[in-house]
């Protein structure tokens, strides 16, 4: 069941999706029968790159009978990551800009772009009417008394420095914005389409401000797209640092940057969820933001504390670090943003702060990070063609090419495995060669997961496997070894010795 992630005194979200829907994601060997079975049947694609519809619920039944469906739940409303309004008196109105060092490097024109997936965005709000460089990619409505949040959390990000009301991190930012609550509540199926709409357009930065406690394996198949298609998804870690903590979704998944927030004396705000999957923490308290002047009695700005808004500092400052910084891939910024915080808590990373405060002067200079490639690739729904992705990713050797050489990186919580797929020819020996702290492992090949016994296991940074059947792929895993986070180096070769 989704939990909210508010503190005691926010109104959760109370409607509810189109009556009965459901989401499907098809089976990818079924893919063209799915999906005009899933049309036919009055469906909705909304991802269709990795087989996710909408469906109404009456038609499951008879999807399922025909073989076309692997995964299938009835559609969530989602909860957004901000807290009850603050109505103590404030000193200063943006008293975190100098904080992240927002206003001491000037900001570059329109670059990288920023989606927000979000409720809609009050383009009649002085701060957006006639703003430059704003894409709209679906209709967006703030009429119901929910629909503020996406227009706070875009308010950070972007209003413009043009004499009025409140400036963002980044106020040139191409933003773009993707309404994810057609019916008055964020929906988990329109947040996965507006994922996927963000995506297809290229590399970008999106930003993610909800979430709950319940694992979503669609929510993460449509984040998995974005990040293969080049994007950095960044979320907010959640507002349970009094309940628990408990591990909050999207931000807890893998290659997903989870910013918490901190408050005005520069520590880690009670309310920011800790944990191990927190990278970095941005002002989260007593943050002004622009209001829908749709509602009852708005002055078109109010205070709002929560992650909601800590995330959006770090997605906008990322898309400015980007501008700026245009060769870096997405693995690579992942690493600088988090590696260039200023730390406030104990040395190193810790569960509360993660790395440390945002800071984008340090992040704008900050040594070029190791590209990470052929992410995500931590289960072979992801590396095997005609799985999650329809090509699938690259085997590092295969016939005729038996050498091959790669540097990476594995992180115990954002990227827990690294597998690749490996040729082991007949009564040959596969030798894999790794210089850093990680443990290697060759597996058999098996397309619903790594559970089998291993076919070798590595010592000391060496792992053999001479294949007296057949010919065939196996997979090369590796992982994390002592250390929390390694960079390491593979070197693979095939011969009778």
């Amino acid at each position: 069941m989704l939990r909210p992630l508010i503190a005691a005194g926010l109104l959760c979200l109370a409607f509810a999706a189109p009556a009965q829907a459901e989401l499907i994601q098809l089976d990818q060997m079924q893919a063209v029968r799915g999906a005009r079975l899933a049309r036919e049947a009055g469906g909705t694609p909304l991802a269709p790159e990795i087989g996710i519809w909408r469906i109404p619920g009456s038609a499951v039944a008879g999807l399922r009978r025909a073989g076309v469906v692997k995964v299938s739940r009835p559609e969530r409303v989602l909860t957004e990551d901000s807290q009850a309004r603050a109505t103590d008196p404030f000193v200063s109105l943006e008293w975190w800009r100098p904080v992240i060092g927002a206003d001491a490097v000037e900001p570059p024109g329109p670059g990288k772009p920023v989606t927000v997936v979000d409720s809609g965005l009050d383009i009649t709000h002085p701060e957006f009417a006639g703003r430059p460089n704003t894409e709209l990619l679906n209709p967006q409505t703030t009429t119901d008394g929910n629909e503020d949040h996406g227009t706070e959390v875009s308010s950070v990000i972007a209003a413009p420095n043009n004499g009025v009301g409140i400036v963002g991190v980044y106020p040139d930012a191409v933003l773009r914005e993707w309404d994810a609550s057609p019916f008055g509540a964020l929906l988990e199926g329109s947040a996965i389409q507006g994922i996927r709409e963000a995506a297809i357009r290229g590399p970008g930065v999106i930003n993610l401000s909800f979430g709950g406690d319940e694992n979503d394996p669609l929510l993460e198949d449509a984040i998995l797209f974005a990040v293969r298609s080049g994007s950095l998804v960044v979320a907010a870690a959640g507002n349970g640092g009094s309940e628990g903590s408990p591990l909050e979704y999207p931000a807890a998944y893998p290659h997903v940057l989870s910013v918490g927030a901190s408050n005005q004396s520069g520590q880690v705000a009670g309310f920011s969820t800790t944990g191990p999957t927190v990278d970095l923490v941005a002002p989260g308290v007593r943050i002004y933001v622009a209001e829908p002047l749709s509602f009852p009695n708005s002055s078109g700005y109010d205070f709002a504390p929560g992650t909601s808004f800590s995330a959006p500092m770090v997605a906008g400052a990322a898309a400015w670090v980007w501008t700026m910084r245009p060769d870096l891939d997405n693995t690579q910024l992942f690493e600088l943003m988090r590696r260039s915080a200023k730390d406030i808590g104990r040395p190193g990373w810790d569960i509360a702060a993660g790395y440390g405060l945002l800071d984008i002067p340090a992040a704008l200079k900050f040594r070029t990070p190791l590209s990470d490639p052929q992410e995500p690739n931590e289960h072979p729904n992801e590396i095997e063609p005609k799985r999650l992705f329809t090509d699938g990713m690259a085997p590092l050797t295969s016939p005729g090419h038996l050498t091959s050489s790669l540097r990476a990186r594995v992180d115990r919580n954002e990227d827990p495995v690294d597998l690749y797929r490996i040729w082991a020819p007949q009564n040959l020996t596969v030798k894999v060669r790794a210089a850093g702290p990680v443990a290697l492992r060759v597996l058999p090949r098996s397309l619903t997961g790594t559970k089998s016994r291993a076919l070798a296991v590595g010592k000391k940074g060496l792992v053999t496997y001479r294949n007296a059947g057949k010919a065939g792929y196996v997979y090369l895993e590796v992982r994390p070894g002592s250390a929390r986070v390694a960079e390491y180096t593979l070197t693979l070769t095939a011969s009778r010795q």
